[in-house]
């Protein structure tokens, strides 16, 4: 279960990647977000943003058009 939650549906790119690091911005070190998206290049596009920033993708999935992203912060 994440901290806090993002969902950004019905956005595309680059809404998705730019209110997840938005939203990273605000958690503190160790908090987690979860973001929910159906933007096909949400699953690239937020792994690779996690990844970039330093950040832990605790999990990931894609069932159906729906990408879900656990984002842990870096301490």
């Amino acid at each position: 279960m994440a901290g806090k939650t993002l969902d950004c549906t019905g956005l595309f790119c680059p809404e998705p990647v730019f209110r997840t690091r938005l939203a990273l911005d605000e958690l503190e070190p160790g908090e987690t977000l979860e973001v929910t998206a159906d933007d096909p290049a949400a699953y690239e596009d937020l792994r690779r943003l996690a990844e970039r920033l330093g950040h832990e993708v605790v999990s990931i999935k894609k069932e159906n058009d729906i990408t879900v992203i656990v984002i842990r912060k870096k301490e």
